[in-house]
Parts: C-alpha cells; structure tokens; sequence
C-alpha cells in the first residue's frame, strides 16, 4: 500500500513538472508544492495534505503498517473490504478536495476559481433546490410545535398542514426522533404501495415494502441474501455503477459481467445474457440473479418496453431474481421513450408472486427531488416464498428501521400534491422547471462533447449522467502507462488540474477492454454549463495537440 501511494505522488509529481512550462504554469507548481516530499524523508514520505484527511503521522500513507504496533493492520482486516473499491469518490476526488481547500488560500494560483463536482449525482451540491412542498411538511413533522403556532397558516400552505398531520398520526408519539417498525411506518408504506399502484396500474402490498435510507442499503441486504460464497454469481450490467462491484466484493461473491452495446445506444442483448450465464457456469459459478440499472448508470439510456419484457422472460426461464435498480425512474428526457417498471412490465405479461422474484429499488436521492442527504428510499419486495421474507424482515430488523424523515420523503415522493390541492400549481412548477432543465444540460453537453476531437457520445435518455467515450492517441496512452495509471485516469487527471472540472474515468465503473470513457453528470446549475463547456473544449484540444500521434 505505502508503494502504491508514493507511486502516485511520484507519477503526479512528474506529470505536473512536464507541465511546469506550459500555460497556467503557477497553477502545475502549486499542485507540485501540495505533492511535495515531506521534509523529514524526502525519499520515501510524501505530503498527507492530498491523500489523507488527518495529518496525524501514523496515518500517512507513507508509514509502513507492517512495523505498527497497532492491532489493525491491512494484512488482518477482512480483505473482502480491500477488494471492494468505489471509484465515484476514489483518487481523484480525494485530489480535488485537496485543490478546494487550497484554493480558498491561494485564489490566484489557478486558472480556475472553482472545483466543478460532475462526478456524482448529488444535485442539491450543485445548486439544485428542493421541493417545497416536501420540505414544509418534512419541517412541520420534526418541529411539531409549529402546527401550534397561528402564524404557521400564513408561512406554510395548507396542504402541507395538513399532510403533516396525517402523518404524525401514523408515527406512534407522533415522534420522528423515535424508532419505526422495522419495514418502516406502515401508513407511509400504505401511501406508498398506492403510488406504485396509481404509476403501474397493478396491485401493491405495502407488506412488500421495505423502507431503507436511500436504495444502497437495499442492494448489500439483497446481497447478504443471495450470495454465500465465491461460488454464487450476480449477472452486473458493464458498465455499471460501482455499488454493485462492491456490495458483491463486500459480500464475497462474483460480478458475472454482461457487456452493454454502445454502438446501438448501450444496448441490452438476451444473447449476451445468455454467453454469459454459461460462461459462469462453466467456471462452476452459480448465478443467482440479474441487475438491470433503467434508466441507466453510467450510461443514460432508457429500456424499451419490448427489451424489459424479453428480460423478464430471460429471468423466468433461467430462475433468476431480477433486480431492478429504478432510482432514475423520473428522469427521462427524449419524447419517444418513457419509463416502465419491471413489476408493470412482468405483470403486464401475466407473470404474478408465483411466477418471477423481483425486487425494485426507489431512491429519494435522485428524480427531480435530489434529496441525497436525507436519506430515504425503499425496495419493493415480490415473489419470494413466506420463509424468505422472514429472513429479509430479519436482516432488516438488525438494523432497527431506516431514519424517518427519510422515510417521510419517500411517502411524499410517491404521493405528492394532487390537482385541486394549495401546493399543486408550485409542486407542478418546480417539478417541470427541475426536469426540463435538466434535460437541457444534457442536451448541451452531449451536443458539446460530440464536438470534441476523438470524443462519441451516446444520446442523453434519462438518469443524471452522459458517458463518452474518449479515443485516446497512443502517445496518451504510452504517457498514462508510463504513470502507472489507467489511460482515462491519466485524462481525468490532468482535466481535473488543468479546468477544476471532477469526471470519474470509466475504468471505475468496468468497460469493454481496450475502449475508454469518463462519466460526467448534468447536474451543474444551467449558467454553469457554457463555462463547463468551455473549459472542457479548450483542455481537450491542448492535450489532443499536446498527444496527437
């Protein structure tokens, strides 16, 4: 590990020297100072100031945890967790957040004023603001003693009033600092299980309903449940989104790959499925489900109806759970797809609790919401036998119930303000304003990375990210090897030093071997996006120019 990191130093250091002579130079010299060897060792331990939160000197890199005297070290903890990595806050953002704080000192020592975060999907960050609706009734729900106050009719509206009483009613104490069932509230999973059923047009049990703070803790608790060795495999899409990649590792089980089609738009094919099912059973892999990211992360696009029907029918024949990760299920952004649930798409096709085992993920961190830091989602559970679900309820139970203002979101979400209601006409406003804005920026941004030389981007669908890809000269690629980085790493890197703009290389979310990318959210605020746009074209023909073989 202390190699691996003073590698990295030592392969910035020398990136940011062959560029001390080139435009912004104050900018590659103070990076230089920041990676500076520390003076006490000039040979073996370089600056914690860009990899490590504390500058305690047991905890820099540099230091040999074989000579500690300390009972952890990386040779005893479980190495399922030195498995696992997590690119979306990995090595770059750990770099970036260095530049931040320097730059609040050092104002002029870039040729940037800001470190833009585009990597990941955390909208609020970047200037979204919430609903007003959910915050008023989310405010009113943990400050109770507002509903007694007469001034509270004139600040909040009246449908918020009176959701938030309705929901207190359903909270034992009407307190939100207590403990739920551990499913959660039943009253928000009753108003939840009825937008699901108002969106799908089939029935919801709200006995299928497990509340969750945010939809990853769903995803580990199907994990703990399906993996139980080595030996059990989960069919992933690539690229995927990093969470899977992990909880797996975490959960001592195998990512099966499946590899979507960028040529035709990131493309989901039955007979890649299919090659690969019995390629992990040749290697005496069990597989036990399939996840389906729609829309999608990385990549933005949107299933069709008839490949989500095929897709159910492949998990029907091989007896696979399908796990349907829906958490972007309200950001569509082209008129000719829309957005259809699993469980819609397999009871549309008559396949019922008997038939198929699903299980969906919903998020209050995504949609137009963008609550991230609340906390709340859910999974619904369907097609599993009564025996199972006791185990499910019991893993949940460990964890006593997810936080309940997340959990108040998540019933709100579901069941926002109807026609007729105080907060209609703001709720429809904001909700519309937030998406078509969206849709914009990707629009923008797709249109301004197609532009740029050696760079193919997939259309903007859905989701919260664009995901092209980059062919890279094989000077780049010769340079990055030379780093001991990745090639779309080494990319990042230098855009991330050279513009303060944050893109996660696509190596971390797993790519077809030899092609690379980096993902970009659209989240930055509208009068951001020329300014991204600018930088992004203006760095990436230096470096083409820079690299061109």
């Amino acid at each position: 590990m202390r190699r691996f990191v003073i590698g990295q130093a030592k392969n910035l250091i020398d990136q940011t020297r062959r560029r001390c002579c080139q435009p912004h130079h104050h900018n590659n010299l103070r990076l230089l100072s920041l990676l500076r060897p520390s003076a006490s060792d000039s040979t073996t331990v370089y600056s914690p100031r860009l990899f490590s939160s504390s500058s305690s000197s047991s905890d820099m890199p540099g230091s040999d945890s074989s000579s500690s005297s300390l009972p952890v070290t990386l040779d005893s903890i479980n190495p399922k967790v030195l498995k696992c990595e997590y690119a979306v806050r990995g090595e770059i953002v750990s770099i970036a957040q260095r530049l931040q704080d320097d730059l609040k000192i050092n104002k002029d020592a870039y040729p940037f004023d800001e470190i833009i975060y585009c990597n990941i999907g955390n909208p609020q960050s970047l200037g979204q603001q919430p609903i007003t609706f959910f915050r008023e009734v989310l405010a009113l729900c943990s400050h109770t003693a507002l509903l007694d106050e007469s001034a509270t009719h004139g600040l909040f509206s009246s449908d918020s009033i009176d959701r938030a009483w309705k929901i207190l009613d359903q909270i034992p104490g009407k307190a939100t600092g207590a403990y739920s069932h551990s499913q959660g509230i039943k009253g928000l999973r009753d108003a939840i299980a009825a937008g699901i059923e108002a969106r799908d047009g089939f029935p919801a049990d709200p006995n299928d309903i497990f509340m969750t703070d945010g939809a990853s803790p769903g995803v580990h608790m199907m994990m703990q449940l399906l993996i139980s060795s080595e030996k059990d495999g989960i069919l992933c899409p690539i690229p995927q989104y990093p969470l899977y990649s992990a909880s797996i590792a975490l959960h001592g089980g195998s990512l099966v790959p499946y590899y979507l089609d960028e040529a035709s738009g990131w493309g989901l094919e039955i007979s890649e499925l299919k090659k690969q099912l019995e390629d992990a059973k040749s290697k005496g892999i069990t597989v036990r489900a399939l996840a389906v990211i729609n829309p999608g992360n990385p990549t933005g696009q949107v299933l069709s109806e008839e490949n989500q029907r095929d897709i159910v029918d492949f998990c029907k024949k091989e007896g696979l759970v399908l796990l349907a990760d829906e958490v972007y299920q309200e950001n569509v952004y082209v008129p000719d797809k829309k957005f259809h649930s699993f469980k819609k798409v397999a009871r549309s096709m008559g396949y019922g609790e008997k038939d198929i085992s699903l299980v969906s993920f919903q998020s209050i961190s995504k949609g137009y919401y963008g609550e991230c830091g609340k906390r709340g989602g859910y999974m619904e559970v369907t097609g599993f036998t009564s025996d199972v679900r006791e185990q499910i309820y019991k893993v949940a139970s460990v964890n006593l119930c997810s936080n309940i203002s997340g959990q108040i979101l998540a019933s709100l979400v579901m069941s926002p303000p109807k026609p007729g209601d105080d907060s209609y006409d703001s709720y429809i406003a904001e909700k519309e304003g937030i998406l078509s804005s969206l849709a914009t920026r990707a629009k923008t941004l797709e249109e301004a990375l197609n532009k740029l030389e050696g760079v193919t981007c997939n259309r903007a669908e859905g989701a919260m990210y664009l995901f092209p890809c980059i062919n890279l000269p094989q000077k780049a690629i010769a340079a990055a090897e030379a780093a001991k980085t990745a090639p779309d790493a080494f990319y990042c890197k230098r855009l991330l030093n050279a513009t303060g703009i944050v893109v996660v290389p696509g190596s971390g979310f797993r790519q077809v071997p030899g092609t690379w990318h980096f993902r970009c959210t659209i989240l930055p605020q509208e009068d951001k996006i020329p300014a991204i746009v600018n930088r992004l074209t203006e760095f990436h023909k230096s470096f083409m120019d820079e690299f061109r073989d």
